[in-house]
This record gives C-alpha cells, structure tokens and sequence, in this order.
C-alpha cells in the first residue's frame, strides 16, 4: 500500500521551505551581484558567500529529504519520479494544485539561481585574474602579450619591466 497520504503534508512543507530558501538564496545572488559591480567590498562579498553556503546546504537538506520521501514511493530521486509522485497524489484524492505550483515555482528559481551563479563567478574570476595581473606586474613578473604570427599561430613576447621596487 502506498504511503503517498503520510508523507504528503510533509512535502507540502518540504517544497514550501524549499521555495523559500531558493528565493533567500537569489536576493544574496543579486546583493553579491550589486557588490561585484563596486569596488572594495571584500567584506560584503565575503558575508554573502557565507550566507550562501548556509542556503546551499539546507537546499541540499531539503534534495536529501526529497529523495527519502520518495523512497517511500519506491521510486528514484529524479524529476520523472516528482511528476509520478504528483500523480499518485492525485490518485490518492489528494489536492496538489498548490504543491505543483510551487514545484514549479521552485524549479524556475533554482535556474535562476544557478544563472545568477554563473554569471557572478565568472565576474569573481575576471575580478581575481585582474587582481593578480595588477600583483604580478607590481611584483615584477614578466607579463605575456599574445600575438599572432603570420601562419595565424600564437606567440607570447615576455615584457618584464618592474615597475615599482620596494
């Protein structure tokens, strides 16, 4: 016999939290945006990424706790055995409408989340390429230019110039 009736409240409140904690985690996706696009804000930045960390792992809780609620269904933890899961609620007599909503309010989040991810990393390793580009030419170390040999090969000239010595 199914136990879809005893574990479906517990997924009601399971993706409701879920939706909650993913949308927490885009304002501080968005806040480390804004602090990107100023400069020192080291400190800020470094408080969103603890901030997000702590998101990150409840939102692994609650895949954790997903995939155990399925379990009970004997089914495996994937997006096919979600929607076989809404069905045999809907089976069951149960009201899903509500549930569904917010599955699907979830998932367009955590993309989101994941495209406000990338971007914001790929900004944090321009910054940090930037940053030891700047320390490397302080330090002296020789900087390499790329051009272009007539064949359309590469080639790196080195230029060392030091330009402060300390």
């Amino acid at each position: 016999m199914t136990m879809i009736k005893q574990t479906y409240p517990i997924t009601e409140q399971l993706v409701r939290n879920a939706l909650q904690l993913a949308q927490q985690l885009v304002q501080e996706l968005n806040r480390e945006t804004d602090a990107l696009k100023k400069t020192h804000q080291a400190e800020l930045i470094n408080s969103i990424a603890a901030s997000k960390k702590q998101l990150v792992a409840q939102l692994e809780q609650f895949n954790t706790q997903i995939a155990q609620v399925l379990a009970t269904e004997k089914l495996p933890n994937d997006q096919n055995s979600i929607k076989e899961y809404f069905s045999r609620a809907e089976a069951a007599n149960l009201s899903t409408a509500e549930l569904i909503g917010n599955w699907t309010q979830l998932m367009i989040v955590c993309a989101e989340c994941r495209n406000l991810n990338e971007q914001n990393g790929a900004g944090i390793d321009l910054l940090s390429r930037h940053t030891k580009r700047s320390l490397d030419i302080l330090k002296g170390k020789p900087e390499f230019a790329n051009t272009y040999g007539s064949d359309g090969s590469t080639q790196s000239d080195r230029h060392s110039r030091t330009l402060i010595s300390v």
